[in-house]
């Protein structure tokens, strides 16, 4: 079999397991040098980079959009520096903040073909989020206490590492290997949104799994709490 039609079928499989488009399928089965040079020169697609953080919220908290980021950290040479080189390029150079400095730097990554989606240095990580009508101390305690979890995740088990009440949680997943960081944000006195991290995935398959059952979770807990008498 040619090399042309041993490319053609990785990216069928591909598109089998993920769903993907023959076009995005095609750009994750290409080697990696070809898949980088692709990425610099064909047409700009900020699709996986609007997954991190819209341009909206990327304007309002660097002053810049999207088009801009990728034009300056072209021109600094990011594709030839580390992750952490970039993030702290722009945290230093540029005032970005922490957070939208490495969602501007994923992003960067992934449209530049450095990046593949979801992944991070140690893994893959996916996210969810989700606002409940409920005061942070309520949220915060259906996650964290064992007997309120169990009501509303039913297909997993969490064991709590550490927390911060009403900020932050962690957790192990499953006794595996992958962790579970939850963050809140309470969005007045009785709406609180809580936005989950599943980290250290092991591919890209299993993420995009991870990321569709939290999806359901979440939304399995807005309805659990929302509905409960004490809400």
């Amino acid at each position: 079999m040619t090399t042309q039609k041993l490319f053609k079928r990785r990216v069928r499989e591909r598109m089998g397991k993920t769903g993907e488009s023959y076009t995005a399928a095609r750009r994750h089965a290409m080697p990696g040098r070809e898949r980088r040079e692709s990425a610099r020169t064909g047409p700009l697609d900020l699709s996986s980079a609007y997954e991190l953080a819209s341009e909206r919220k990327v304007l309002e908290a660097t002053g810049h959009g999207w088009e801009y980021w990728l034009d300056e950290l072209d021109r600094w040479g990011a594709t030839r520096r580390t992750h952490a080189a970039t993030a702290n390029h722009l945290i230093s150079e540029h005032a970005v903040p922490g957070w939208y400095a490495q969602a501007i730097t994923n992003g960067y990554e992934r449209v530049r073909g450095l990046r593949i989606k979801h992944q991070q240095a140690d893994g893959f990580t996916v996210y969810a989020s989700k606002t409940v009508a409920v005061p942070v101390a309520v949220l915060f305690d259906a996650f964290v206490d064992d007997a309120q979890r169990v009501r509303w995740l039913t297909d997993g088990a969490m064991t709590l590492r550490s927390a911060q009440p009403g900020k932050v949680a962690r957790f192990d997943w499953n006794g595996g290997p992958t962790r579970v960081m939850v963050t809140f944000d309470p969005k007045g006195p009785a709406k609180t949104t809580a936005s989950v991290a599943h980290e250290r995935l092991p591919d890209a398959e299993t993420a995009e799994v991870a990321k569709a059952l939290w999806r359901a979770r979440v939304s399995a807990l807005k309805s659990h709490l929302e509905a409960s008498p004490t809400a």
